[in-house]
């Protein structure tokens, strides 16, 4: 069989169709997929939904998604270290090898990056190929429908890990399922309190289960009054913000002790004014803004806390379905009444 089924980006609109298309056809130094497990992220949100940013960036018609895990049937003459059979996840950062930042060690930052299911074609298939290089090998005793939540699940890694949280005081902005996981991650690496704020009750609930053990909700109570109260009116050590919403920003600024840690993640709609004197530089906060993974180290980090048990991802899969029923598992998210979706061709 030389076809595929594939979730297509066809026009620039609302939607997405379900198409039989070519499997995808791998160079010397790519690797060919077979789709065991795919989620849906928020940039997958962006395009289906077609908001200003996907109408900026996507260039129909694509194959989007790029969270994924499955095995590899096929590899090009020149790969390295990957062979078939493997049980691998993917790097979702394809970098160019030759710019400043990946000669410096920031592959991440690429000057020329592209992003699989953004720039080339994604995940949502039953076939995928990507460069050997962003192919991670999983312990094969790891099931695909967590496997395919490493390349967010280490956006919450690097994030939280971004400098020490041990013994530290940590509010996280936003209970999405980044937000959730970076819940995990300070828990298993030791933070001594953990603040979530998040206004859907589901997700608040997940922050419990996750590893929070304040659950603040913004719609009902001040976030900077409860974290200052409940840390002697000195603030958090580390604000995490995962929300992309400018109020939130505000507020963790607000609720960050002097002297404190902030690593900034959400993306935010549309530029806006922020006290910069009294919110940051007074305060002497150092601010690290996040961008994917560090290529590969935040890799070794992420499989090792959920090989160890340290993390446990499995009560953020709210929902899992067929491919074909994408439209339901879009829906269900833009609603907010799911947080993990996996989807298996």
């Amino acid at each position: 069989m030389d076809t595929m089924k594939a979730l297509m980006k066809v026009a620039p609109a609302e939607g997405a169709e379900l198409r039989e298309v070519p499997i995808p056809q791998i160079g010397p130094d790519e690797v060919l997929i077979r789709v065991q497990a795919t989620s849906i992220c928020g940039t997958d949100l962006h395009i289906y939904f077609w908001d200003p940013w996907a109408a900026s960036r996507i260039k129909p018609p694509m194959i989007f998604g790029h969270e994924v895990a499955g095995e590899v049937v096929e590899v090009g003459s020149q790969v390295k270290g990957i062979r078939v059979g493997d049980f691998v996840s993917v790097e979702t950062h394809i970098a160019c090898g030759t710019c400043y930042q990946c000669r410096t060690g920031q592959k991440h930052l690429c000057a020329n990056l592209k992003i699989v299911g953004v720039d080339t074609d994604g995940a949502f298939a039953e076939y995928l190929k990507v460069p050997y290089e962003n192919a991670w090998k999983n312990d094969p005793s790891l099931p695909p429908e967590i496997a395919t939540l490493q390349e967010p699940f280490g956006n919450a890694v690097y994030t939280t890990l971004a400098e020490d949280v041990a013994g530290k005081q940590v509010a996280v902005f936003g209970g999405g399922p980044i937000g959730l996981m970076a819940v995990g991650v300070a828990r298993a690496s030791g933070a001594s309190d953990i603040f979530l704020v998040e206004p859907t009750p589901l997700r608040r609930e997940l922050g419990r289960t996750m590893g929070a053990n304040h659950l603040i909700d913004p719609l009902q109570d001040d976030p900077v009054a409860y974290i200052l109260d409940h840390t002697h009116g000195k603030g958090v050590d580390v604000f995490l913000e995962m929300s992309g919403a400018p109020k939130a920003l505000e507020q963790g600024f607000q609720a960050l002790r002097k002297g404190g840690r902030a690593s900034l993640l959400g993306i935010f709609p549309e530029p806006f004014e922020v006290d910069i004197n009294n919110l940051i530089v007074f305060k002497g906060a150092t601010i690290y803004g996040i961008n994917g993974r560090i290529m590969f180290d935040t890799w070794y980090r992420a499989s090792e806390l959920l090989a160890s048990g340290r993390v446990d991802l499995r009560p953020l899969i709210t929902h899992q379905i067929p491919l074909e029923e994408f439209a339901t598992g879009m829906n269900l998210l833009r609603r907010k009444e799911a947080v993990k979706i996996v989807m298996k061709p």
